[in-house]
């Protein structure tokens, strides 16, 4: 599998709302034709992983010119707009509304003032909170408007996401998106280094057998206040780290993780260097039984200014791929637990709740990543939303209170319901029948 990586593409309004007087177009541009060439060289791309900064002030006109671009880049390179995935990034924060927003305010300072061996217990009881939780993740809304037809929204009970790849030789590609942006922007002010925090919430990054975790985030560790505990983590239960923020790219290849940083499509014109970038990850299974592994072949594209043109960047020994290799042996299976419940109400709080109706719940959102359920994420996502709510409430989808929540919360959790129930077939059918 190809994976394209990008991060920082910075659509800013209003440059972006006219192509021709958007200074930043023509970088994309290199970058689309450099990929295509790359595609007729490499293959075709299987994923595409957006880690963040999409937007430049969280604004809905600014996330339409995104998709759009988005779904160019999906179509030259030959990746199923199946297989697209977002992770906010602190430019996906909408700082404003933070700055005039006192129980925003109150519910980020709550948290981050909090001692940090306390500071989990607090981001918990601040999630599990209706109107806490509600004002903690309400800077993200346009965000999680244009996140939610990728199946990449977050809201309190799920702040991170998770989705299945099938890879060859028995092997899962678990992709974790996690958001480093709850307490981005607090008071409406720029973010410093140390002063974010991920908590141990979104780094259980359960290390099942013949599953490769892949975590993609905005924020590096060292932007992270929890970066010793989050960089434990990641360096023990997942084998590749995908991050943005920094506008450089970076690659560190372990012998059982590897690292990257994904560089910046579109950093701001004043950096000096201006280094516009992205990255391909070839993933590859090889091998069977106790020598299984995969074959790792990283090209990393910069643009360069004279003449303007993308080119690799090369290896201390000059060569324009980093290849490294990691063993996944083959190992059995661990049996699932069948919990029963009398209670029929779908649990949908993966990190705050341990119960069976939550394993059951992570199940159902991992199983989303399958083609032709996030196709149907697509075209729900499409119709009006008197027309998502008909089918919800027609199949039973929404629980008591749930129709007052933002509608990417309410039919995130009504899709994953679906799933979890079996009922997606159903949703297939209600929503063909009204695309007639």
């Amino acid at each position: 599998m190809l994976i394209l990586h990008i991060s920082d593409i910075h659509f800013k309004a209003p440059d972006c709302l006219d192509p021709w007087m958007d200074p930043d177009s023509p970088i994309r541009t290199r970058m689309m034709r450099d990929l295509t060439k790359q595609v007729e060289q490499i293959g075709e791309v299987g994923a595409i992983l957006v880690g963040g900064d999409i937007a430049y002030k969280a604004a809905p006109d600014e996330y339409k010119a995104a998709r759009d671009w988005i779904q160019q880049l999906s179509s030259i390179s030959g990746c199923p707009k199946e297989r697209i995935f977002v992770v906010p990034g602190n430019h996906d924060v909408d700082r404003a509304m933070i700055k005039d927003g006192v129980s925003i305010q109150n519910v980020q300072h709550a948290i981050g003032s909090t001692a940090l061996a306390k500071r989990e217990a607090k981001l918990r009881q601040q999630l599990k909170d209706e109107a806490a939780g509600q004002q903690l993740l309400q800077p993200h809304s346009a965000y999680n408007d244009f996140a939610a037809p990728f199946g990449c929204q977050i809201w309190p009970a799920k702040p991170f996401w998770h989705q299945d790849i099938p890879l060859d030789g028995g092997v899962n590609l678990r992709l974790y998106g996690l958001s480093s942006t709850l307490l981005s922007g607090r008071e409406g002010q720029d973010d410093k280094p140390g002063h974010l925090y991920l908590s141990p919430l979104q780094t259980v990054l359960d290390p099942a057998p013949n599953t490769i975790n892949l975590a993609l985030v905005h924020h590096p560790i060292e932007w992270l206040e929890d970066g010793e505990d989050v960089d434990e983590a990641l360096t023990t239960r997942a084998m590749f780290h995908l991050f943005g923020h920094k506008h450089k790219q970076r690659a560190v290849m372990e012998a059982n993780y590897v690292r990257l940083g994904a560089g910046a499509v579109n950093p701001s014109r004043s950096e000096k260097p201006y280094d516009p970038g992205y990255n391909l990850i070839h993933l590859e299974i090889e091998g069977a039984g106790k020598t299984r592994c995969v074959r790792v072949r990283l090209h990393q594209r910069r643009m360069q200014d004279n003449p303007e043109r993308f080119v690799a960047i090369q290896t201390s020994q000059g060569a324009d791929v980093f290849e490294s290799t990691i063993l996944i042996p083959e190992e059995p299976e661990i049996p699932a637990v069948n919990v029963r419940s009398t209670d029929s109400t779908v649990t949908l709080v993966p990190v705050l709740e341990a119960s069976g109706e939550a394993i059951a719940a992570q199940d159902a959102e991992a199983a989303m990543g399958e083609e032709d359920t996030r196709d149907l994420l697509y075209r729900f996502w499409n119709l009006s939303s008197s027309q998502r709510r008909d089918i919800a409430q027609s199949l039973e989808l929404l629980e008591e209170g749930e129709m007052k929540l933002p509608e990417p919360e309410r039919y995130g959790r009504a899709l994953i319901r679906a799933a979890q129930r079996n009922l997606i077939e159903k949703v297939a059918a209600e929503v063909a029948k009204l695309e007639v």
